[in-house]
């Protein structure tokens, strides 16, 4: 999934600062997610673990371009 660029939104980058996650952590959810599903208006969430913490990242595909 990850040949694709990652984009960060201004309210992605603000919620991963609220939350302590680092983009090294988003792109290990996106590269190996314990699952991904359908959200809305055609958002996807991926899920993943790292330290024992579970990571929900929301996104959209478009373009070969993966937006948070």
């Amino acid at each position: 999934m990850l040949s694709m660029a990652i984009i960060y939104s201004d309210h992605a980058i603000k919620r991963m600062k609220q939350r302590g996650i680092t983009e090294l952590d988003v792109e290990y959810v996106l590269e190996h997610p314990i699952y991904i599903k359908k959200s809305f208006e055609g958002r996807k969430v991926a899920a993943g673990q790292i330290k024992n913490k579970l990571i929900m990242v929301a996104f959209i595909e478009i373009e070969k371009k993966i937006i948070l």
